[in-house]
């Protein structure tokens, strides 16, 4: 497209074409040239003074230079410093007796009369702690600073007591402010009156002594030298030497400090207001965090299970850690811990992502290497840019072991009844988010009266070590904790060193595989049929669990219920499966659960059958006489279908 004739008509077009021949105008026209005729020269040319093609020679630097620069020379200390806004005040002496005050100074604190003691003549000074820095710079000769002293609203000028003979108060501050205080060495030249019939060198070799004149009467120093204080006010005002005046007056010189405050409210109050802002951000990510994490923790008929999350310290934004437990029915159980990249809310929000996608995968039962698989999936989708690490287990009862995959996680620890510690290091595949990998599936044993402990980064990553020196020592610490799994949670906290100002997030979850006696062990019991097929396997399943229910002293309705449920499923198995087939019962203080396996790994659906139909019920009544109902499919191929009742308590 040509935009030459939009141009004209674009905003603004038009006055700069108006300055640029305004311009034009005045500037300048280049002589002709010696043929008569004239050659306007491109923009940016110089005319060229020899005519040869050379260029202009520079013109010498000092050709720019003014005639006279101005001097500070003539400038008076006094009117200098009272122009200045900040608080200055000049002391002198060991007693750092007042010498000046500007004009800012008595504003805000009041007047106070020369040659007063500071500790008496300015109270404000005491207050804020300054006499002995003071003290400090008189001594050693090299300034020192204090940061962000606060001045009371109404300040300290206004503190009740007495003041001395011409001492005036100030109006103070109407709200509270800030000084950084600047006390440098300066030296002054004290007046002081002589007798004419004393010897000049004796009047030159009497002088101060510690720092102060010999009369003591001195209203005012006088500075001889000023100098204009940044805000270090590390130069001093002014030095004196010795000498005789026509008046038989000598200046001696005297050793004082110069206080400069300069007022940081401004910047005291924006840091103030950043710190609350990210203490606001900090609590809303803490609050979303919390509220993303279980508020409580799902307890397996066989597992004793405690997790805990702890927030990094104040000057660390929260992660994105968490963990679940999640009952998938049949007694088994999903344990989960994870950790996204990042702080703050959007590591939070990308957390309770993941954690309910995990609840909703774990739903299909499905195994743990085919759930990371997924998850690796969505947190692509959710953040390209976002990775997270995740361990997901879970244990089986009737196994007594625990499958687990993991995406770039901390290895599971696990310590078998004779304290012995194991790492469940393999296989690990990469973090989620990653894409492209194959998550594969492990297994560890985790019998009765084993232990296990999952956890994040946090509780084992110090700045100044390698990771897994830290996860040594948490097997360490691991194998001689004993007690509750809260219990034990809160002893790996406190024995790895986590407090308050720990600067990274930590989440542990711990479970506990009990080992069951007395009573106990009574509430616990399994029971199992292999079927061989055939018209007699039915027959058989209904004699076979009426027998073990009726051991089991349950509820003649639970029993007849629990028959007729292991009939269907048995039946089920044997016209949509293949063998072997094995039916299982199992019943823990909380439920009886009843399952049934075969080789056949087509899952079965709740359908609803026509009034025509001669089959196709069987699902239909399990779930509607059970309390729940699922299937899943096996490792080794195949399937499992079961169903569960929830005792009556008591």
């Amino acid at each position: 497209m040509n935009f030459t004739r939009w141009s004209a008509r674009l905003p603004r077009t038009q006055r700069r074409n108006a300055a640029r021949a305004d311009r034009g105008a005045r500037r300048p026209k280049p002589a002709a040239t010696a043929g008569g005729g004239s050659v306007p020269a491109a923009r940016g040319e110089r005319a060229d003074p020899s005519g040869r093609g050379e260029p202009p020679a520079a013109a010498p630097f000092d050709a720019a230079l003014p005639d006279a620069v101005p001097t500070l020379d003539g400038l008076s200390v006094h009117d200098l410093l009272g122009q200045v806004p900040a608080l200055v005040a000049v002391v002198y002496g060991p007693e750092h007796r007042i010498a000046y005050l500007n004009d800012t100074y008595a504003e805000l604190f009041g007047s106070r009369a020369p040659g007063t003691p500071a500790r008496h003549g300015l109270p404000e000074l005491t207050e804020l702690g300054l006499l002995p820095l003071m003290d400090q710079v008189l001594r050693s000769g090299k300034p020192r600073t204090v940061k962000s002293r606060q001045v009371p609203a109404g300040g300290p000028a206004t503190t009740p007591g007495p003041r001395q003979e011409g001492s005036a108060p100030g109006p103070g501050r109407s709200r509270h402010g800030y000084y950084t205080f600047t006390c440098s060495p300066i030296e002054m030249a004290a007046p002081r009156v002589v007798t004419p019939a004393q010897p000049a060198d004796e009047r030159a070799g009497e002088g101060a002594v510690d720092g102060s004149p010999v009369d003591g009467s001195i209203r005012e120093a006088a500075l001889r030298r000023g100098v204009m204080p940044e805000a270090a006010a590390t130069e001093a005002v002014a030095t004196a030497t010795a000498t005789a005046t026509a008046t038989g007056t000598v200046t001696e010189p005297v050793r004082g400090v110069l206080v400069f405050g300069a007022d940081v409210t401004d910047q005291v109050e924006s840091a103030e207001r950043l710190r609350a802002g990210e203490r606001l951000q900090r609590e809303a990510a803490v609050t979303l965090q919390r509220s993303l994490l279980p508020q409580e923790l799902e307890q397996p008929d066989d597992l004793r299970v405690a997790a805990t999350y702890q927030p990094g310290g104040t000057d660390a934004a929260v992660g994105g850690d968490w963990y679940d437990v999640i009952t998938l029915g049949a007694g088994r159980t999903a344990l989960v811990i994870g950790d996204v990249m990042g702080r703050g809310v959007r590591a939070a929000a990308v957390m309770g992502q993941l954690r309910t996608a995990v609840r909703a995968y774990a739903r299909l039962d499905l195994p743990p290497h085919e759930v990371l698989q997924l998850l690796d999936g969505l947190a692509a989708e959710i953040d390209p840019h976002q990775i997270a690490t995740c361990v997901y287990a879970v244990h089986d009862p009737n196994e007594n072991r625990l499958v687990y995959a993991s995406a770039g996680h901390l290895p599971i620890l696990v310590r078998d009844p004779d304290g012995t510690v194991r790492r469940a290091s393999e296989p690990t595949g990469p973090p989620l988010g990653t894409g492209g990998w194959l998550h594969t599936t492990g297994s560890v044993p985790l019998g009765p009266g084993a232990s296990a402990v999952l956890y994040t980064d946090g509780l084992v990553e110090r700045r100044d070590k390698d990771i897994y020196d830290g996860v040594a020592a948490l097997e360490r610490v691991f194998a001689g904790a004993t007690g509750s799994p809260q219990v034990m949670c809160d002893r790996l906290i406190r024995a790895l060193g986590i407090t308050a100002e720990h600067d990274d997030d930590v989440a542990v979850l711990v479970l506990q595989h009990p080992a069951r006696t007395g009573h106990d062990a009574e509430l616990f019991h399994n029971a199992a049929l292999e079927l061989l097929g055939g018209v007699e396997a039915a027959p058989r399943a209904r004699a076979f669990a009426s027998g073990v229910l009726a051991s089991w002293r349950f509820p003649m309705e639970l029993r007849d219920l629990g028959v007729l449920a292991a009939s269907e499923l048995v039946a089920n198995s044997l016209q949509h499966g293949t063998p072997p087939m094995r039916l299982r019962l199992r019943r823990t203080d909380r439920r009886l659960i009843i399952e049934v396996t075969d080789g056949d790994e087509h899952l079965p659906r709740r359908r609803r059958a026509e009034p025509v139909d001669e089959a196709g019920r069987g699902i239909s009544i399990v779930a509607t006489i059970a309390s729940s109902w699922g299937s899943r499919r096996t490792p080794g191929g195949g399937k499992a279908v079961w169903c569960e009742f929830a005792l009556p308590a008591g």
